[in-house]
């Protein structure tokens, strides 16, 4: 998972304040910072990375501490740098690396104490895709993750992308507050999920009796033609809408989908699903437009209650889904054209939007294996 953190520099304070602030409200809420610790942790929850034993992330590197020589591999005396990363994980600590890239002795030190660190920061005048290709080549098969120090959009760009795979994260560095913005708005896009959406053809559309059915409220606004994936089959799942369409019955709640029953699976990030009555307050759900791209949503509130339910039966090239939902006029599906379409005025023959996994699952996760369901 791609993330940023945050270095805003100079003495002065409130000009300090507005970068780190604006960087909380874009969802970073990482500081790298020297001097002002105790300001910083007063506007917020905040992860501290610095130089101090008591930082959240220990920083190890900066300002040369080390000798940057480079002896016997395997020899940790071969670095002071290195020999305090590993005294300080010897206490329990979380340590990030730092080098600042001006030669290939520094590119080499960089690769030992990515052996070593938790993290690597990487500091580079200018980046043009290599040396930190050479790094992020070498450094693949090890647990620490990567961080370039960037100024700018571009620059974070560039190294979140290099060799397909890129760092791991970026440490902002800006000039300009609008960048943060940016950069939090690129690492969004690149986390994003995008599923490939067919069009079933419905079969069978009735009235099943009542059950406890799942109401999932989200921290984000949905759009016409957006919701969430759920189902009763693992093989596939449903695009339910979002109630963002008023209703003649109902205000629009453009937060809110009305999922369906307690057994029903829903799509979470990185293509794991959970069990509707699983989810709570705080976890997170993916939202689904009808091209298929897809948002992170944190869940702010699940209400189940005891409702009458509907089936609804639908078949792609041979492929039968199934799910339940509220038999009520404002629950609806997406049909082909990405047009939303209310139960109530569902049937046979209509096509609506679902999502087919190549698998199956265990534990919520997608495997290959054959499985029947029905």
């Amino acid at each position: 998972m791609k993330f940023a953190w945050i270095m805003a520099e100079g003495d002065n304070w409130d000009e300090k304040k507005g970068f780190i602030t604006t960087a909380l409200e874009s969802g970073i809420d990482h500081v790298v910072d020297f001097q002002d610790i105790d300001n910083i942790q007063k506007l917020g929850n905040i992860t501290i990375i610095s130089d101090t034993d008591d930082a959240d992330i220990v920083l190890v590197g900066r300002n040369g501490e080390g000798d940057g020589k480079l002896m016997i591999p395997g020899d940790l005396s071969y670095s002071k740098d290195i020999k305090s990363i590993n005294d300080f994980k010897k206490d329990g600590k979380i340590v990030a690396g730092y080098v600042e890239i001006t030669s290939k002795k520094h590119e080499e030190l960089a690769r030992e104490m990515g052996r070593y660190s938790d993290y690597l920061i990487l500091v580079g005048k200018d980046w043009k895709v290599i040396p930190l290709e050479n790094i992020i080549a070498d450094l693949q098969n090890e647990e620490v993750k990567l961080v370039a120090a960037v100024s700018d959009y571009e620059e974070a760009k560039l190294a979140l992308e290099t060799l397909e795979h890129g760092t791991d994260g970026v440490l902002i560095c800006p000039s300009d507050i609008a960048e943060i913005k940016k950069v939090a708005d690129l690492i969004e896009k690149i986390e994003s999920e995008s599923y490939e959406l067919k069009p079933a053809t419905v079969t069978r559309v009735e009235p099943v009796g009542s059950g406890d059915r799942v109401c999932v409220d989200t921290c984000s606004m949905m759009k016409v033609g957006e919701g969430m994936l759920v189902g009763s089959y693992s093989k596939g799942l449903f695009l339910i809408h979002s109630e963002s369409l008023e209703s003649e019955y109902v205000a629009s709640r453009p937060f809110r989908v009305n999922a369906g029953p307690v057994h029903a699976y829903v799509m979470t990030p990185n293509n794991k699903t959970k069990y509707l009555s699983e989810i709570e307050t705080g976890d997170e759900i993916v939202t689904v437009d009808k091209e298929g791209n897809t948002k992170t949503a944190v869940v702010g509130r699940v209400k189940i209650e005891k409702r009458p339910l509907m089936l609804v039966e639908a078949e792609y090239e041979g492929i039968s889904l199934r799910t339940l939902l509220q038999n009520a006029e404002t629950i609806r599906l997406v049909e082909e054209d990405g047009n939303p379409i209310s139960v109530a005025d569902l049937k046979v023959g209509d096509k609506v939007i679902v999502y087919l996994e190549k698998g199956a699952r265990h534990f919520g996760m997608a495997i290959e294996e054959s499985i029947i369901e029905k």
